[in-house]
């Protein structure tokens, strides 16, 4: 038994309350006695205690009282009723009010201890459930976002702080990072929850496409379009709407994106009246928008706009620690999704996914394991699983720029897959005409063969 515990007797019989004391003080535990309720209040004003016997019958303040009020006042304080043979009604009655448990009168110390330890069980349960939660909540306190180490940690307090607010968020981090599951973490814990999250690749759609996409557009208005159609500007009235891949639209894109910022306003492709929105904005984005504007390839009143707040998410390398995490994340995630019987990775294989740089982030670690689980003959995923993890194509020398590695990453890709496009936009997680602006970005050739 922990007898660090401190225990308050309450009773209005000085002989109850001495062999109470005389019992428990034998038993090495912290104890006082009060002879009413009104004194057991002014004691746990003064003091606190873990734990308080009760009789249930007392002139004053009754047993059932001072359980109303220690209750409301310190709520993690357990009271053990002490009642008669003949009021064990009212014993229900107090356990349906937070009572642990009672003692019925006349009892033996042997009935008392077994009481005692019974509650104390239930106490040590009950904080070991709460310290577990707690660890549970603190490392994985949002849907499918992994990890536990203090760059995520940072992420998870910011997710809270800025939940909140209405303010537009950047979210800035490379290809991989998971992005997108952080501002569905964002609309899961602010006011907006219950409304509509959608979320749009801006790089994955042309301009002219884009613009109907998020307007909307009536009968007419351009070929094709036979009926009138809302925008996605519409549709999330309430919601939020995150805009992956920011960096890629147009200036004029980003113009009519201010407006509609500015105004709560649009007007749908071929009509002139002007519709109400209300969402809430997050953008990403792998880019430096500071240098695209340098550039002049990015508007700086609109990146003041969308940038109120900024979300820096860390690469897979600066959070290596968890790594272990993901892989058992992914591993159950893909044995149950293919039926395979995956329980771990060798020693040699968990070292190799440790040292690996992971130009991919997290996307490409979970891509590894999926392939892994797939291809396994063995309940022990090893090293030779993971045989095509090799080094990405060098960038030139002295060069880790995020540029050069995401060159090196996609080119590594095409040729593991024959310049395969589908294929090696499916294990990049990104859509064919993405993967085709970023060949025609790096002009990227295909090797000759002999």
């Amino acid at each position: 038994m922990d007898n660090k515990i401190s225990i308050m007797i309450v009773d209005d019989e000085p002989i109850v309350r001495e062999s109470f004391l005389h019992w428990f003080e034998r038993l090495g535990y912290r104890v006082e006695a009060a002879a009413s309720g009104s004194e057991a209040m002014e004691k746990l004003q003064q003091i606190g205690f873990d734990l308080l016997f009760v009789d249930i019958k007392m002139p004053g303040m009754s047993g059932i009282e001072l359980l109303d009020k220690v209750k409301e006042a310190y709520p993690d304080t357990i009271v053990i009723i002490i009642t008669a043979y003949g009021s064990i009604d009212t014993a229900v009655e107090a356990m349906k009010k937070g009572a642990a448990d009672y003692l019925l009168k006349p009892f033996k110390p042997e009935q008392l201890s077994l009481v005692l330890e019974k509650v104390l069980n239930q106490k040590k349960l009950i904080t070991e459930y709460e310290y577990l939660k707690g660890r549970l909540d603190r490392i994985c306190r949002f849907d499918n976002i992994i990890g536990q180490s203090p760059a995520m940690q940072k992420i998870y307090d910011l997710i809270e702080e800025v939940a909140q607010s209405d303010a537009s968020i950047l979210i800035v981090g490379e290809t991989g990072t998971g992005k997108e599951l952080i501002a569905k973490a964002i609309h899961a814990k602010s006011p907006r929850a219950q409304h509509p999250f959608i979320a749009i690749n801006c790089g994955a759609l042309p301009d002219s496409l884009l613009e109907s996409e998020l307007f909307g557009y009536q009968k007419g208005a351009f070929t094709g379009a036979t009926q009138p159609r809302k925008g996605f500007l519409e549709v999330v009235s309430g919601g939020t709407l995150f805009l992956d891949e920011i960096g890629e639209t147009s200036p004029k894109m980003q113009v009519d994106l201010l407006r509609v910022l500015e105004e709560k306003k649009i007007t749908r492709l071929g009509d002139r009246s002007p519709i109400d929105v209300d969402f809430r904005l997050i953008s990403a984005t792998r880019r430096n928008l500071e240098e695209e504007i340098k550039k002049g390839r990015f508007r700086e009143d609109f990146f003041y706009r969308i940038h109120v707040i900024t979300i820096v998410v860390p690469t897979l390398r600066d959070r290596k620690g968890d790594i272990p995490l993901l892989v058992e994340h992914f591993i159950e995630k893909y044995s149950q999704e293919t039926t395979k019987r995956v329980d771990h990775v060798s020693r040699d294989a968990a070292a190799l996914l440790q040292e690996y740089d992971w130009p991919g982030n997290v996307r490409e670690l979970e891509n590894a394991l999926e392939r892994a689980v797939v291809l396994s003959k063995s309940r022990t995923l090893k090293k030779e699983d993971f045989s095509f993890l090799c080094p990405a194509t060098p960038p030139a020398a002295g060069s880790r720029s995020l540029r050069d590695m995401e060159k090196a990453h996609i080119e590594n890709v095409l040729d593991e897959c024959d310049w395969n496009v589908t294929q090696a936009a499916k294990i990049l997680k990104i859509n064919r005409v993405s993967l085709h602006k970023m060949i025609k970005r790096y002009d990227l050739k295909r090797p000759l063969r002999d």
